[in-house]
């Protein structure tokens, strides 16, 4: 079970996107370097943001491009990493209390 859905962190981007890029998204879907939405120096203001707002560490090389076309892929990208370290915190306090 996700701790954060991907609904909940599309809404979240939607606010970056108006907030940071003052840009609407039309739709979840859209493919946001296609579409003229953001640049590839806005791509780099997009993970300050995203480890600001979701206190995520994200290293550029290991990210890949696709992830970050639409606010429905960004969203499960950040839910996977939200995930990620959720499952390993768990795991260091099952080591801790065992």
């Amino acid at each position: 079970m996700t701790h954060a859905t991907t609904d909940s962190i599309q809404q979240r981007l939607g606010a970056i996107f108006a907030d940071t890029f003052h840009v609407d998204v039309p739709a979840p879907d859209t493919d946001l370097l296609d579409s003229g939405i953001v640049d590839s120096l806005q791509f780099v203001e997009l993970l300050y943001q995203l480890e600001c707002h979701f206190a995520l560490q994200l290293k550029i090389e290991e990210i890949d491009l696709d992830d970050l076309r639409s606010l429905a892929r960004v969203a499960r990208l950040v839910s996977r990493r939200i995930d990620a370290l959720a499952a390993g915190c768990e795991a260091a306090t099952a080591q801790v209390t065992t």
